[in-house]
């Protein structure tokens, strides 16, 4: 089992490799990635063919650890159990159950249990983890050869070997390697360049955006493992430990014109954070800001796909598809983009693997996931709007979305979107006809 830094072709290797036989194609080396090629190794589909296995390629030149950190919930668990790689990461992470949301304008805390009476198992609890930590661990089940970094894709193009015969995916790269696939999955996110060439369109804003840290405390921070949260007109904070030393942050926002001025600039963002936008936040909330590792920075627009689109537009064409941000961005307000993504990768294996042909299986995992992938996109926005009170909503109106937060949304939606948490997408090896199937209570 190799580590995810001996997966890159090297210099030379890259230089004399120009034509390639794949099985299948991956672009994209982020969670949606390497949790679908791994799932593929998983399933047996690498090898069916005969050929060049599966090749991930990833633009960056070393293994992605943008984000600073992410939530999995007991969906994402179900996943990374059929992965193989839930183990690694729960004895390394610490469960928590409470989240609490104080509205600071009236000084009123609401409290929730995740955990409920759902499930008892200690693995499929909730845990917030470091992004790369994820990453690393989906990675090392890959063989070397597997990721080829450095690589940006060009162009696509389709072609028969024959009349009737199935088509093959020809990729042209920036360094003039060709590539030819049986199946192509796109897991190059929001801005997809395979969602594009589908004909998907462009992911929509939502009106706002979210900045969002690690925080280290090398001599341990002493904060309650809880999800955290602060709400004022037009914002919502959170803080969150994921160890006894780093904590992560967030602050969602109506965009403003800052945004653009500060981001890429980790100095300016912190001072935009602690002065005009979250000066009022809780002092230990500003604490938790100013203690961020710069590395572990970002401020960027919330985007999605409308769910109505998702349900209608062509996602697949021929053995071509996509899995994770680059078929469904959504909003991080159910914290389930790499949640949904994890659960792509073994519906989409599964579904290749039962298949007699990739197009026939790239179908399948479409119409299995397209019902619920617009679900969980519209539940997030949903649930992200609420929560700020109304994006860019003001007078009689923004207090009646306040007052449906405060006394329908916490106690009675919400926990009904938290439902939508508790989804098994299933084993990697299913029964025939059992593909895409929940076996959630």
């Amino acid at each position: 089992m190799a580590g995810g830094g001996d997966h890159a072709f090297g210099a030379a290797a890259a230089a004399a490799v120009k034509d390639v036989d794949a099985e299948v194609v991956i672009v994209g080396g982020g969670i949606a990635g390497l949790a679908t090629a791994v799932a593929l190794r998983r399933a047996g589909v690498e090898t069916r063919g005969g050929r060049g296995g599966v090749v991930v390629l990833e633009r960056h030149a070393e293994l992605r650890a943008m984000g600073a950190a992410l939530t999995i919930f007991p969906n994402g668990w179900f996943a990374l159990r059929a992965l193989g790689v839930a183990h690694k990461l729960t004895s390394r992470y610490e469960a928590y159950e409470t989240s609490t949301a104080t509205n600071l304008e009236t000084g009123a805390t609401q409290v929730f249990r995740f955990a409920g009476t759902k499930n008892k198992d200690e693995d499929v609890r909730v845990r917030a983890l470091d992004r790369k930590a994820l990453l690393e661990a989906l990675a090392e089940e890959l063989p070397p050869g597997t990721m080829r970094f450095s690589s940006k894709l060009v162009s696509i193009d389709t072609e028969r070997a024959a009349a009737g015969a199935p088509e093959t995916v020809v990729l042209r790269l920036d360094d003039g390697a060709v590539i030819r696939t049986k199946a192509l999955i796109g897991c190059d996110g929001v801005h997809s360049v395979v969602a594009r060439w589908l004909g998907l369109p462009d992911p929509a804003s939502s009106g706002r955006s979210a900045v969002r840290g690690l925080s280290v405390f090398p001599g341990g921070h002493g904060v309650k493992r809880e999800l955290r949260q602060f709400l004022s007109q037009g914002l919502r904070a959170g803080m969150v430990p994921i160890s006894d030393t780093d904590i992560y942050w967030f602050l969602v926002n109506d965009t403003v014109p800052a945004e653009k001025d500060a981001a890429g600039d980790p100095a300016k963002t912190l001072r935009e954070v602690t002065g005009d936008l979250a000066g009022h936040m809780p002092s230990e909330y500003l604490d938790v800001v100013r203690h961020t590792d710069h590395g572990n920075l970002s401020w960027a627009p919330l985007l999605y796909r409308n769910p109505f689109s998702i349900l209608t537009c062509a996602a697949a064409r021929g053995p071509v598809t996509v899995a994770g941000d680059a078929f469904h961005p959504m909003t991080p307000d159910m914290a389930q983009g790499g949640c949904s993504a994890l659960e792509d990768a073994v519906v989409l294996a599964r579904s290749l693997a039962a298949a007699a042909t990739p197009a026939d299986g790239v179908a399948a995992y479409v119409a299995a996931r397209r019902w619920r992938a617009a679900w969980l996109v519209a539940g997030a926005y949903l649930s992200g709007w609420v929560q700020q009170g109304g994006t860019n909503v003001r007078g009689v109106r923004g207090w009646v979305v306040k007052v449906f937060r405060d006394w329908v949304f916490y106690p009675f939606v919400f926990p009904r979107l938290a439902d939508t948490m508790w989804f098994d997408c299933g084993d990697l090896v299913a029964p025939c006809g059992d593909e895409g199937k929940s076996h959630a209570e």
